[in-house]
């Protein structure tokens, strides 16, 4: 059976200085020789249009790019920010078919998706997932009916014969969460149940695994949101008989500065070798 590559990057956005960014990105990335990488804070350059931070890298490694908006606002709806749009990418050498689902909770300058690949590999298509999950430490309860609606759609996707699915994502939310919690099969919201395997979990049971870290430079903009924590994901659909499903390593990447200390992105990655 064929293993998977997957890695996953909140990108942020188009912050300065991005083509240090991209190109440090990009050449970790290639070293690391994933056969999918999901973004988050996926950006037009120009803020509005044309080609995204996400594409960027792409090129850089050769795959094909699906990007999805998931919000666009006017000048000052954003904070700051000039008028431009923010949403998710998935990158691979061939993908086949593209779903986007608008999730719950949607607030003028901060909706979300669920954006969904279909991925041709060499044992078949399979499913591949990426979504941004609201932040604020007080948005719990707007998460747990985000994952409600993402586990409604995986579901949809999936039967007791179908290829495993994985579901990336910056879930801005700590693994004891109800919200993580509810797509580990360890607690009920809705009245229902589902089950995912927590890469990270499924490989490193005792470690912390921080993707929001105080020894990144780039998160000090936003350490109100408390610092050192996991919030960054690979969640993979439940292992079958055969071993398909079956997380083989999990690693914290994109870790590595340049030499004036700057990091890809405010996020490290997380990498998964996945059975499929």
């Amino acid at each position: 059976m064929a293993t998977l590559r997957i890695v996953t990057l909140n990108l942020w956005g188009t912050e300065p200085p991005l083509d240090r960014r991209l190109a440090l990105a990009t050449r970790q990335l290639a070293a690391l020789a994933p056969d999918v990488v999901c973004i988050q804070e996926a950006r037009p350059l120009d803020g509005t249009q044309g080609k995204t931070n996400a594409e960027v890298i792409a090129e850089g490694l050769g795959f094909a790019a699906h990007y999805a908006t998931a919000v666009s606002w006017d000048d000052g709806v954003h904070g700051k920010l000039p008028a431009g749009q923010e949403g998710l990418a998935i990158l691979a050498k061939s993908i086949a078919e593209v779903r986007v689902l608008p999730l719950p909770e949607a607030r003028p300058a901060e909706a979300r998706i669920l954006l969904s690949a279909q991925i041709v590999t060499g044992a078949g298509p399979i499913w591949v997932h990426t979504t941004h999950l609201h932040y604020r430490l007080d948005d719990g309860v707007a998460r747990e009916h985000q994952v409600l609606a993402i586990d409604d759609a995986i579901r949809q996707l999936r039967s007791d014969t179908s290829p495993p699915q994985i579901l990336c994502g910056d879930m801005n939310a700590t693994p004891d969460s109800d919200e993580m919690r509810f797509l580990r099969g360890l607690t009920t919201l809705a009245g229902r149940r589902t089950h995912f395997q927590d890469a990270w979990l499924r490989v490193h049971p005792h470690d912390e695994g921080i993707t929001w870290s105080s020894e990144n430079p780039q998160t000090r903009a936003l350490r109100s949101l408390d610092i050192d924590r996991r919030i960054d994901y690979i969640y993979v659909t439940s292992r079958k008989k055969d071993g398909r499903g079956t997380v083989h390593d999990c690693r914290v990447v994109l870790t590595e500065r340049d030499a004036d200390g700057l990091c890809a992105s405010d996020h490290y990655g997380l990498l998964a070798d996945v059975q499929v």
